[in-house]
Parts: C-alpha cells; structure tokens; sequence
C-alpha cells in the first residue's frame, strides 16, 4: 500500500513540474510574440551597419551571416576563355566570378580587377555609381549629399565611407522595419514602364522589386547638373532602361534610341551593350514570375523556430532549401524536382557555349577583316549583328539563374544570340573572300590566357597594380571608417582572404 502512495507521490510531482515547464514555456513564447510585435527603432547612422539590427532581429541577422557560406571563388573567365574576346576593351573581360554571398558583395567589388587600382579620391577608373548595389551606406549619402552628387565622380571617392556589405537597411526602414527601397531610380524606372511605385506596389510585389533594385538590367545615364555654387558636373546616374518594357527587344530599342553604347569592343570595334543582370526581368516572363510568386518565396522561404516564423535571410539556391522553398506548392519528389532542374541548366548551357563560340569567331574574323582593309561602311551591317547577337546571348545568361527563372525565354535569347552571330560570320565569308582571304580560320581562345592577350590584355601588371592599391589606399580607407564609426571589422571577420587572382591578397601574390 505504501507503494502505491509512493509511486502516485511521484508521478503527481512529474506532473506538475510539467505543468510547470509547460506553463513557463507558453509565457516565455507569449514574451516572445510580445517583443516582435513592439519594432524597434534602429537609430540614425546605426541602421546602415546590419551588426546593429542582430540586438533586435537575432534569427535574422544569423541568417544572413550565413550568407558567408556562399564564398567560393569561381572564375567564369576560366570557365568560359571566349568572354575576354567578347568583353575586349571592357573592364569584365579583366575579372568576371560567379556571385557569392550578400556578406562579400562590397569586398568583391573592391577586390574585382574591373574596379582598378585608384591612388586617390579622384582617380579611377569606374564612376561611383559602381557602388550603387553593394552597401546600404550609398541610401545615406544619398540622403546626405544629394543623388546627382553622389553619382558625380570616381568610385575612389567613397571609399572611406562605402564600407557596409548589401544588409538590413537596404530592403528595411529601420524605423518600422517596412519593406523599403533607398534608391530612387527604382520607381523612375517603374513610371517609365507605366507600372506602380514601389510604394504603390502591394507587399507580395515588393518582395520583389527589393531585389529589383541590385538584380535587373541598368546602365550609367550621363546627365548634366549644377551643384549649389553653379558649378556643372556630370553624373554618371543608374537608369533602368524600362521605357519600351521589360524585354530584351524593348531595352535595346530604348539603347538604339538614346544612342547607349557601352563599349567598343577592342578586336572588332563592334558596338557593344554590356547587359547587368536583368533577373527581375526574366522572372517576370517565367512561370513562377507570371503566378505571382515573389523572388523571397523561393530564396528567402519562412523558416518555423519555436512560436517564431521569419524570412530566412541566407538568400542561396531554392535547391538548398528545398523541403522550405519548393515543396510547399509542387508535388513531385524533391529529387524529380532537382532532376527538371538539372536538365533544363544542361541545355541551358549547350546553347550558352555554341552562341559565345561563334560571336568570338565573329569578333576576331571581323578583326581579321579590318586588317586586310575593309572598311567601317562595308562593316557596318555585321557589327550591327553581332551587337545584337552579343546583347541577346548576354542578357539571356548575365542573371546566372535565368535558366531556373524563365527557362523558355532564355533558350529564345541564346537562339537568336547565335543566329545573329550566324549571320556575322556568313557575311564575314564574302567580305574576307572580296579581299583575297579564303577559309581564314579564327586563333584558339580555349584558355583564359590566351584570350586576356587576344584582347590586349597585361594581367600580371593588372594584378600587381590591384595589390598595390589594398597594401596603401584601401588599408587607409579601412583606418579611416574604423575611426569614423562607420564599420565594424570584426563583423566582417575572413571577408578578404581571397580572390580570383592571389590565395591571400594580404601577403605574397600566388596566382591561381
């Protein structure tokens, strides 16, 4: 009998410390939903340093640290020896690597040989503007010295105080943590499109258009200005070129119109359009894209901690998270799934290959044509196609995930890119054949070498140049944001140790 009492005794005491525990564990979930629901305030120049936010938004913030994992270094120009002949007399054709975490966005593009080796505030060679998507710092000196100003000059010129990876304050107001965008060029563009502002957009739109800002299709619009005193000034001004849609026709209409060339390319003189990245753009012309789903449904799915849902802010393939970021609407196994993938990024990649091969030839057959004496009038037609041919294949891949977004309008653009460049090389036939050249045959250009010298190319001296530049300039950037409180280095802990062309860009030079 006593046993019994004993054995009820502890089973009553296991119940209630369960009852407890339980009891305990509501409230703190109850504190919890409590403390989310009162948003907090980041103050002042605290916003534009995402460190700031981790007190208040921890899942958050850890998430996006993760985006650390995302950092190897894959050279495309290693993988593709045909882009340094495309991109000739263009800063890509010196430095071109696959995207890596939102946590290196800022150091890649200080690291990228495309950004040279400025000596001061006011050498170059690239504009400021190349900063615009890479730091939430561009939305405060923006609202400090004036968007025309801030697009006035060389990159070199913010570099003391540009020093904040992509983070919370570019997507978030810190005031009521709101969707928001800090740049206006945004909502020109969208007005140029007769679409709605941002601000006018609805909130599953605007997990779009944030992304919208940095990955779509832009170019450097040269306007001329006065500043307070009088003084004219050229501002280099990003510009979605939205007028005549969201199209790769629409946007080479609107270059053709406003006479936009971004380069000439060095081997065949061709007039170039550099596309960015118009992954906003393709989406939109996808499946996904015309149902609705937003850019954050599928790269930043809802992760469940506790009483706790939130934005997963790693931002890294939907193939990682694929249990989060696909199952919840398809129903066929995840590994079917990868498998569509898969194929669909093969064929992708068949066509990518053919259309680069035969633009190069292009390229260098034109230049052979220039050398035996043909002239810009007799040359005119083929640079024209291969302008085209080159836009059309470039804006196809330069979104990197346009094959996953809109596979079918990426296969078009790769196919008419080669038919173009087809159509170079037919003429280029009878041309060279008028000047006596027959069965003339285009120089290999299967390694990236190779092809940098094609181009007129040193890049030893590129190189050297680059690592002079972080051994003085950028380490007084560096002192002077530490001084100013601008950033914090231990946020940023590993961020520079390497780089497509040195193992250790801080020591001895030891190229890849």
């Amino acid at each position: 009998m006593k046993s019994k009492y004993v054995v009820l005794l502890v089973v009553s005491v296991i119940a209630i410390l369960a009852m407890v525990w339980l009891s305990g564990s509501i409230n703190e979930r109850r504190a919890e939903k409590v403390a989310l629901s009162e948003t907090p305030q980041i103050d002042g120049e605290d916003q534009y340093r995402s460190d700031e936010w981790k007190r208040y938004y921890p899942r958050q913030y850890s998430s996006w640290l993760k985006t650390k994992e995302s950092g190897e270094i894959h050279d495309l120009l290693k993988e593709y020896p045909q882009l340094p002949i495309l991109w000739a007399g263009y800063g890509f054709a010196k430095d071109y690597n696959a995207p890596r975490g939102h946590y290196y966005a800022l150091q890649s593009n200080t690291n990228s040989l495309r950004t040279g080796a400025p000596k001061d505030m006011k050498t170059g060679p690239m504009p400021t503007a190349c900063w615009t998507c890479k730091s939430p710092d561009v939305g405060k000196i923006i609202e400090r010295d004036g968007e025309l100003e801030y697009f006035t000059g060389k990159w070199s010129k913010y570099g003391a105080e540009i020093k904040n990876s992509v983070g919370c304050a570019n997507c978030h107001d810190n005031e009521t943590s709101e969707l928001r965008i800090n740049v206006q060029y945004v909502n020109r563009g969208l007005k140029a499109a007769g679409l709605e502002s941002f601000e006018e957009s609805t909130h599953q739109q605007k997990r779009s258009l944030a992304c919208a800002t940095c990955h779509s299709e832009y170019y450097f619009k040269k306007t001329m200005w006065e500043d307070k005193d009088g003084t004219e000034k050229k501002a280099a001004v990003v510009t979605f070129p939205w007028h005549y849609g969201l199209t790769s026709e629409g946007m080479e209409k609107y270059y053709d119109e406003v006479g936009h060339t971004d380069f000439k390319n060095k081997i065949s003189n061709a007039p170039i359009l550099k596309a960015q990245h118009p992954g906003y753009e393709m989406h939109l012309t996808g499946i996904h894209g015309q149902k609705g789903v937003s850019c954050a449904d599928c790269h930043m799915p809802f992760t469940q901690e506790g009483a706790v849902k939130y934005s997963d802010h790693q931002l890294q393939s939907p193939l990682n998270t694929m249990d989060r970021s696909c199952m919840t609407c398809h129903r066929e196994s995840e590994s079917a799934l990868k498998a569509i993938v898969y194929e669909k990024y093969e064929r992708k990649t068949q066509l990518h290959i053919i259309a680069m091969d035969n633009l190069a030839k292009a390229h260098l057959e034109t230049g052979k044509a220039m050398e035996v004496g043909a002239t810009d009038a007799e040359l005119k037609a083929i640079r024209q196609d291969i302008r085209t041919g080159q836009w059309k294949w470039d804006y196809a891949v330069a979104s990197h995930g346009s094959f996953f977004h809109a596979p079918e309008e990426t296969l078009r653009n790769l196919a008419m890119g080669n038919e173009y460049a087809m159509n170079a090389r037919l003429k280029l036939v009878s041309l060279l054949a008028k000047y006596g050249v027959m069965n003339y045959s285009a120089p290999d250009f299967d390694d990236k070498a190779v092809s940098q010298k094609l181009a007129g190319l040193n890049f030893d001296k590129m190189v050297e140049a680059k690592l002079q530049f972080k051994r003085t300039l950028e380490k007084e950037w560096n002192k002077q944001a530490v001084e100013n409180n601008v950033w914090n280095q231990d946020a940023y802990k590993g961020v520079d140790n390497e780089t497509a062309y040195s193992k250790n860009v801080n020591g001895i030079h030891v190229k890849k």
